[in-house]
């Protein structure tokens, strides 16, 4: 979910909406009850609808200036998947007749009582941890890659990753849907929107081999 209030010009515009839609509300209501209960019934489903990304406009797509010749570069982002066959496996067929270089990216996400309190160490010692199994196995299998922790939020850790490392390519890992917060939240969706560079997104299901 979006947050609606996410700078000066949203919340006016959430005030103003807000106060015409009780005078609506009022005006219905001093017409007839019912009808009064209606549009405020009416009202509140479209607030969901918006807050949920239905108003939200789509940001300008960012150009990704990438290398044309046999480089190719493959930005990662993953987090608990970061291990997962499925993924080591496309990474391998990627790299198949082309000078790879994968920047593997594993945001380093908290619970909410860690993030409150700053308490960050434990994640980011998790991630990397995740990281360096990953980057091993990369290296038995060939592939050059190295890894670096980011931004708890996937979307600003590829944002931050592609400041530095203008990729060919973005992958992007979860688990299975009904698993995946970030496939709840629209991240490879958003992804695509943002950057115009192919976005592959794999599946990896750890519970497949637990």
């Amino acid at each position: 979910m979006k947050n609606p209030l996410r700078d000066e010009a949203s919340a006016f515009q959430v005030v103003l909406i807000t106060l015409g839609g009780a005078l609506l509300v009022a005006l219905a209501a001093w017409i007839d009850t019912w009808l009064g209960l209606a549009v405020f019934i009416v009202l509140v489903g479209a607030a969901l609808w918006a807050i949920r990304g239905g108003l939200i406009q789509r940001p300008a797509q960012a150009h990704v200036v990438r290398d044309e010749g046999r480089q190719r570069r493959i930005l990662v982002i993953a987090n608990e998947t970061v291990g997962g066959d499925e993924l080591l496996a496309l990474l391998g067929r990627k790299s198949v007749d082309v000078d790879e270089e994968v920047l593997l990216v594993c945001p380093a996400l908290n619970s909410r009582v860690r993030t409150w309190t700053s308490d960050e160490d434990s994640a980011r010692a998790d991630a990397q941890s995740r990281l360096d199994t990953t980057l091993s196995r990369l290296t038995d299998a060939g592939v050059s890659a190295r890894g670096e922790i980011g931004d708890g939020d996937p979307l600003q850790a590829l944002e931050d990753a592609l400041r530095e490392f203008p990729a060919d390519e973005i992958v992007v890992s979860t688990h299975p849907p009904g698993r995946s917060h970030w496939l709840e939240q629209g991240v490879v969706e958003q992804a695509r929107l943002r950057y115009d560079v192919p976005i592959t997104h794999v599946v990896v299901d750890l519970a497949v081999r637990s």
